[in-house]
């Protein structure tokens, strides 16, 4: 959670720009009643998820043999 209220995802090795970040409206915030924080964890999870199908529907891994295979991305 930042300063500000809202919440971001930031690699751990760097200070810049966070590579997410979400903000909830006054309106969203009261909706929530204070589970924001768990809003937007799920909020990233899905996201995660959603990156991960992509890259894998992007690559085809058929194409390749066993010692010539692009590393699969790994998200945490």
């Amino acid at each position: 959670m930042l300063p500000d209220g809202d919440f971001a995802l930031q690699r751990t090795d760097e200070q810049d720009q966070p590579l997410i970040r979400i903000h909830f409206s006054e309106e969203a915030r009261a909706l929530l009643q204070g589970a924001g924080l768990d809003v937007a964890k799920a909020m990233i999870d899905a996201g995660i998820d959603m990156v991960e199908q992509l890259g894998e529907d992007l690559v085809d891994y058929d194409e390749y043999d066993e010692y010539d295979t692009p590393e699969r991305p790994i998200l945490h």
